[in-house]
């Protein structure tokens, strides 16, 4: 049996070590060297030097370089995980380190659902006002991504909190009831739907609609069965642009459609048949170290 090659032991974490680390994390979001010479004020040269010396210091390949970005390997898909934790174990050090200290310092990391700026109730957006002029020592980060990875964020501790629709509760988080918001069935003004006062519902449930390609409530499964789904996208945008094709119906929120129905361009059909609402939770980690900025932007949300 061929013996496996002795790996380098990491006897201690550095400074230095967590530069590095920081440094792999925000290439990877970049997608290349190229995007990251920006965010990281350093050279493409300066760049691949620095994670050069994080592969040696890891003994490992985190990553190939190529035309199209970067792509990890397994191996740095693994270390990317560990970073996240890890960084994240250090910003909540250094918040409860200033809580002792009673200092608002340190970062508040939010992951929101796309859309939700148009929703006209705002509470987070007024409360992120409300936190950051408690002290212009907290730094707010946020970050638009799909429900299942703002729930894994919020359980690994990449995100502080999240905002999403309320569809299967993961366990080990903690759910705060935001708002409701209610969806239309819409087509546009290209769609031979459009000019019908009264559609008739037969005709309705065999157009063309697109569907979210994420999990939906029993009430938006119940109401997708009756229509023809042969088309998904990944978010509300995804969905409206498939609608203004003129060839496709799907749901939106009432106030997302708002922008496209104003200027002639979107229509509800039949309104009083097709629709479902949505709730909009905050969601935190069940059982999470007390984090007194956290604390005060759900006192600001009124997330109770």
């Amino acid at each position: 049996m061929q013996n496996k090659k002795k790996r380098a032991i990491i006897n201690q974490i550095t400074d230095f070590d967590i530069k590095l680390i920081r440094l792999f994390k925000t290439v990877i979001e970049c997608g290349s060297y190229t995007a990251a010479e920006s965010i990281l004020g350093i050279t493409k040269s300066a760049i691949s030097i620095q994670m050069s010396d994080l592969e040696k210091r890891l003994d490992m390949k985190l990553c190939h370089r190529g035309r199209g970005g970067i792509t990890l390997t397994e191996e740095g898909e693994a270390v990317l995980n560990l970073a996240e934790v890890l960084l994240a174990s250090i910003e909540q050090f250094r918040s409860d380190v200033n809580q002792i200290n009673n200092d608002l310092r340190g970062d508040l990391n939010i992951a929101l659902v796309n859309n939700l700026v148009t929703q006209p109730h705002m509470r987070i957006t007024h409360a992120l006002k409300d936190v950051r002029a408690l002290s212009d020592k907290i730094n707010i980060n946020i970050t638009m991504s799909t429900p299942s990875d703002i729930e894994k964020g919020v359980i690994d501790g990449r995100f502080h909190v999240g905002a999403v629709p309320s569809t299967n509760k993961v366990s080990g988080l903690e759910y705060r009831p935001l708002y409701t918001e209610r969806y239309y069935l819409f087509c546009s003004d290209q769609h031979p739907l459009f000019m019908q006062p009264q559609p008739d519902q037969s005709t309705l449930n065999h157009s063309n609609t697109v569907v979210t390609s994420h999990r939906m409530t029993p009430n938006a499964i119940a109401m997708h069965q009756k229509l023809n789904c042969c088309a998904t996208a990944s978010d509300h945008e995804g969905i409206a642009f498939l609608i203004l094709t003129g060839t496709y119906i799907g749901f939106l929120p009432e106030h997302y459609a708002e922008y496209w129905v104003s200027k002639g361009r979107m229509k509800a059909l039949l309104p009083q048949q097709y629709y479902f609402e949505s709730e909009i939770n905050l969601t935190t980690k069940r059982g999470a170290q007390f984090n007194q900025i956290l604390n005060q932007f759900l006192e600001c949300v009124g997330a109770d």
